[in-house]
């Protein structure tokens, strides 16, 4: 098989703005995706407004035009979906990725669940949503925990436990409040998130005050049961009655696999990898991360918008290397 120029691993929406900048000059790229396109956008909850501004959200310049000024989840996939197609982008869906390894100075082979390929660069660009953070509490992995949530109406009537007070959280807690869930909210803070969505802030707020959603601040689950949850607050054992658990205690990078083909995390706390700011390149010559995956544990500090520079930066540093003309 012919080397190409770059490998990119993931399409979500910075793999895909890596590859059109591949594209756009001249690369020969190939993106290699696990699941389907923008797989992670896919499974989040069906509802999801972004917090970002369709504009916010643009790849190449593109036009998301979307109904409002905050898209939901159907208008990016759309977007993204036209982008790809519109583009006509090399791309191989459901092929996941086990292995990189550098086999000369100028050579990577990316060994996947199909093929083998050969590269002279590879980005990897594999987002943080498919690692959900573990509570490593008994009953964890009971059939009603779940550490991601999708729709509401699973969860009419039931009395159903919402732990973390994110923006995923929040969404979660309202929605299936107003779909007839009996809602419970398990806080480790002492209240609702500083980073949730202005608008909806106000909303879970109110909620709690008025007691439709009961909230346990400062509190920290120790035990779940197919009946029941368990859990601390302030030195106090509290134990009620539960259905489902939703665990939304949000995610991270697939550090495994980072160590796994070389790439050094710099700080243990965040777990933050090694990589050039300016050119995102890693310890290894020609490999990149670009996305999320740049953040460690601090997923929060990185959006797509904030993130779409990476593909850039990436190809830039590329060309002016010259690291498209083989060994």
């Amino acid at each position: 098989m012919d080397k190409l120029d770059v490998v990119i691993i993931g399409a979500g929406p910075i793999g895909i703005a890596c590859a059109l900048e591949a594209k756009k000059k001249g690369l020969s790229y190939l993106i290699l995706e696990k699941g389907c396109l923008v797989n992670s956008l896919y499974n989040y909850p069906v509802n999801m407004k972004f917090f970002s501004s369709s504009e916010l959200l643009e790849l190449d310049n593109i036009p998301f035009v979307s109904i409002e000024n905050k898209p939901r989840r159907q208008e990016a996939l759309e977007y993204y979906r036209r982008v790809t197609a519109n583009s006509d982008l090399n791309i191989r869906l459901f092929t996941q990725v086990t292995n990189v390894v550098k086999i000369c100075d100028k050579e990577f082979e990316i060994t996947t669940n199909k093929q083998t390929y050969y590269a002279l660069n590879v980005i990897v660009a594999t987002g943080f949503y498919d690692f959900p953070n573990l509570l490593n509490i008994p009953g964890e992995n009971l059939p009603k925990v779940s550490h991601y949530y999708k729709d509401p109406h699973y969860y009419s009537s039931s009395n159903v436990v919402v732990i973390g007070a994110s923006n995923s959280s929040v969404d979660a807690a309202l929605e299936c409040y107003r779909k007839g869930a009996n809602v419970t909210m398990i806080i480790r803070g002492s209240s609702i998130g500083d980073t949730v969505k202005y608008w909806v802030k106000p909303d879970i707020e109110n909620r709690i005050k008025e007691n439709s959603i009961v909230a346990y601040f400062d509190s920290e689950v120790s035990q779940i049961t197919e009946s029941e949850i368990t859990f601390n607050q302030k030195g106090e054992t509290i134990t009620i009655a539960n259905d489902f658990v939703l665990a939304l205690t949000g995610y991270h990078p697939n550090f495994e696999f980072l160590r796994k083909i070389g790439v050094q995390i710099k700080d243990p706390v965040t777990l933050e990898p090694f990589f050039d700011p300016l050119t995102m390149q890693t310890n290894i010559d020609s490999l990149y991360l670009a996305g999320v995956v740049c953040g460690g544990i601090n997923t929060h500090k990185l959006y797509i918008e904030n993130s779409r520079i990476h593909a850039k930066h990436i190809i830039t540093h590329i060309i002016e290397e010259h690291r498209y003309l083989g060994c």
